[in-house]
């Protein structure tokens, strides 16, 4: 959820009508929202014809008690009822309104997270009609055209180390077959790759680039944290600890999810070993999550630092 969230410009919270707020997942949700950056999104209020006219308000000043110490406190509450179609007019207009379509770069190079990798052939498919793998996700910054020399970083380990993935564009694809694509949307890249190389999201959280431009590649990063004060999604309200040394953490960072391992903790610096490597900018905002009752819950977030 939260590395999808990374490649998102809008979100739209769905909330049941039927069912007390908030839920521990609607909580975490939210939090999610908060700690990736987001300053505007649409709540919708589902499920209002399996519910009373009057858990229906109910339910609305639920949400709004909800809401209310979040910096999401003024977002629009939209009810709905998605299975027999009503108000669905009204979240189209809301999402025209207040999701205005953002100004992206096209004249920088190109830069890609990557969502998902796979492989499109059949079982049995002769290799002369074999086709490369397939990455997916969303252009964050340039154009990319077909023919195009890509780097896929941080690529994949070898006896020698780690090094990054080159290929060519071999096609494009958002909704119809394109020959160029920019930012905005999910799109689907092929390549001139082995698809054994892509199959099963094998590639996915790493950035593809024009070669020698993508981000540094980190083993350890320092991080600036900011803690939430308490943990998210859990049933019970549990303050959130300090951060320790040779404590696990999930890192999400764009859509890669590593593990890792502090080294070092300084009030809120903390140097951080990763289990995966990263490709990220210097200012990346990251999500922290720790092992809270046997499970992985958002805790914070953090910048990296140089």
């Amino acid at each position: 959820m939260l590395s999808g969230a990374a490649i998102m410009d809008s979100a739209i919270l769905v909330i049941a009508a039927n069912e007390t707020c908030p839920q521990p997942q609607t909580r975490e949700h939210l939090s999610a929202l908060e700690n990736m950056g987001f300053d505007n999104i649409i709540i919708v209020q589902n499920k209002i014809d399996v519910c009373s006219k009057e858990r229906a308000y109910e339910s609305y000043t639920e949400i709004k008690e909800f809401i209310k110490d979040s910096p999401l406190k003024d977002s629009t509450i939209i009810p709905v009822s998605a299975h027999h179609n009503r108000n669905i007019d009204l979240l189209i207009e809301a999402i025209e309104e207040l999701f205005p379509t953002p100004i992206k770069d096209l004249k920088n190079d190109f830069q890609m997270n990557i969502a998902r990798s796979f492989d499109i052939n059949r079982p049995g498919t002769i290799p002369k009609k074999i086709k490369g793998g397939v990455l997916g996700g969303t252009i964050s910054v340039g154009q990319i055209e077909i023919g195009d020399q890509i780097e896929i970083r941080p690529g994949r380990t070898t006896k020698k180390g780690l090094e990054p993935i080159t290929t060519k564009v071999s096609s494009l694809h958002s909704g119809v077959s394109r020959e160029s694509l920019g930012p905005g949307g999910l799109v689907a890249i092929g390549t001139t790759l082995d698809p054994a190389t892509t199959k099963s999201d094998s590639l996915l959280g790493n950035v593809i680039g024009k070669p020698g431009s993508l981000p540094p590649v980190w083993n350890e990063i320092s991080v600036e944290t900011t803690l939430l004060d308490r943990v998210v999604g859990t049933k019970n309200i549990q303050s959130v600890d300090e951060l320790k040394t040779r404590e696990p953490l999930v890192l999400t960072v764009g859509t890669r999810t590593t593990v890792g391992v502090p080294i070092t903790v300084r009030d809120n610096i903390v140097d951080i070993n990763l289990t995966i490597p990263v490709c990220a900018p210097v200012g990346q905002r990251i999500a922290l999550s720790r092992r809270v009752d046997g499970k992985w819950h958002l805790i914070g977030y953090g910048i990296i630092k140089e």
